[in-house]
């Protein structure tokens, strides 16, 4: 039985409805979080509003504000975001439809699971998912959720849909400034040929379970170890190695991923020796 839904609405293409539900796909339940607690006590502490000139200030006295100039604020309150507020229309409607590589990653932002509402709504789920499948297409849109405008993307996985929540162009810095500095030289043909030797050495399924969380797993033991009394185990800080030149270090790279892959030589079965038969004496 899936979970409680985040979000019910519909997936519009042209004249085309389908009601959908929408699940949050990422959880952040399962994340450690550490409280603050006040020193001598243990007593898990709370926040207060406070203003330098007046003190305390109690909840019904906060007001929102936008900061035009250093230090000199406009009072923005809830009839100002009224005025503006969008129309909530429980509609994904689709614009356009682009190649699955046009959409770079670094647009992505909240990913959620799309499924049909209900057994009527399944038999246009199925044609619009694999109408996007075969061709190779992500479907895009926009929607409004919370009073705040989204737009979407949406692609086929498995038996259903994935939606992420895009950023939008003016919240993506642009990276030019960032790699400004970065020389332009010319790539040594036969460092390159290591280097492609050795991403194809280690080339292989993404397998997300593969990985984990090494921080997260080791501040639960030492959560553990507290609670049952015992000394927290001290994670030792990694030695680097020595800095080598660059072709010796690709060759030393790919020489440590070739025999890695290697099978242990007891694990290499060697067929048994055939017994000799025996010769009878005339």
């Amino acid at each position: 039985m899936a979970p409680r839904a985040s979000w019910t609405g519909y997936l519009r293409l042209s004249l085309v409805t389908i009601p959908v539900r929408l699940y949050n796909a990422v959880s952040s339940t399962s994340k450690v979080s550490l409280n603050q607690l006040h020193k001598d006590c243990n007593v898990r502490l709370r926040q207060q509003m406070v203003c330098p000139e007046h003190g305390k200030v109690e909840k019904e006295d906060i007001v929102k504000g936008y900061e035009f100039e250093k230090d000199r604020y406009i009072v923005v309150d809830d009839a100002d975001l009224q005025k503006i507020k969008l129309e909530t229309t429980k509609t994904i409607d689709l614009i356009q439809f682009v190649d699955a590589k046009e959409v770079d990653a670094i647009y992505f932002d909240t990913p959620y699971y799309v499924a049909p509402d209900g057994p009527v709504a399944e038999e246009g789920f199925r044609i619009l998912r694999e109408a996007l499948r075969l061709a190779n297409k992500i479907a895009i849109g926009q929607v409004v959720i919370s009073n705040r405008e989204h737009i979407v993307a949406i692609q086929p996985q498995d038996k259903g849909l994935v939606l992420n929540t895009l950023h939008y162009a003016e919240e993506v810095r642009n990276a030019a400034s960032y790699f400004e500095d970065i020389k332009t030289a010319e790539v040594q043909k036969p460092q390159l040929d290591l280097a492609q030797q050795l991403v194809n050495s280690l080339a292989g399924s993404f397998e997300p379970a593969k990985f984990k969380d090494r921080y997260q797993d080791a501040l639960l033991e030492v959560i553990k170890g507290k609670i049952a009394g015992s000394e927290p185990v001290i994670a030792q800080k990694a030695e680097m190695g020595k800095v080598i030149n660059l072709m010796d270090a690709l060759k030393q790279s790919l020489a440590q991923s070739i025999s890695q892959k290697k099978p242990p030589a007891d694990s290499v079965k060697v067929p048994a020796a055939k017994k000799q038969k025996k010769v009878k004496n005339a």
